[in-house]
């Protein structure tokens, strides 16, 4: 057995005697995060793992759909992230009903309204909105 197959046989590929591997999905992952190390290039990483570039490339595709879990990043340094500072959105109408309570009880901010229990939804629904529009 050649260097290469004993070493992608280690890494949990399945090579058969007619050269056909199978690949699972986390040796996939660890090939397709090698791609995305800084220098590396697609053509250069097939080679390394005695893949086609564009089996890889396909790879590629399959975890920019989501497809593909990559392994986490292994980095030294620390990692920044855009952050985004805005005003908390309104609160959202708030409805409350117990099982033994015969209301329906709306809050909006500081108003309240009390309901019959069988007040139509779409009734509910025309109130909330009217409320929302008049900016309570």
């Amino acid at each position: 057995m050649c260097a290469k197959n004993s070493f992608l046989t280690s890494l949990g590929v399945e090579i058969y005697a007619s050269g056909h591997r199978r690949w699972p999905d986390e040796v996939k992952a660890r090939v397709v995060a090698d791609t995305l190390e800084p220098g590396a290039t697609v053509n250069a990483v097939a080679d390394r793992y005695g893949v086609q570039p564009n089996q890889l490339s396909a790879w590629r595709g399959l975890a920019k759909q989501g497809k593909l879990v990559l392994p986490a990043l292994s980095t030294e340094e620390p990692v920044f992230v855009p952050l985004v500072v805005c005003d908390p959105p309104p609160a959202a109408p708030f409805c409350d009903r117990s099982p033994g309570d015969k209301r329906i009880r709306i809050v909006i901010g500081e108003v309240t309204l009390e309901l019959a229990a069988d007040t139509p939804a779409v009734r509910l629904a025309e109130i909330v909105r009217a409320l929302g529009a008049a900016g309570c």
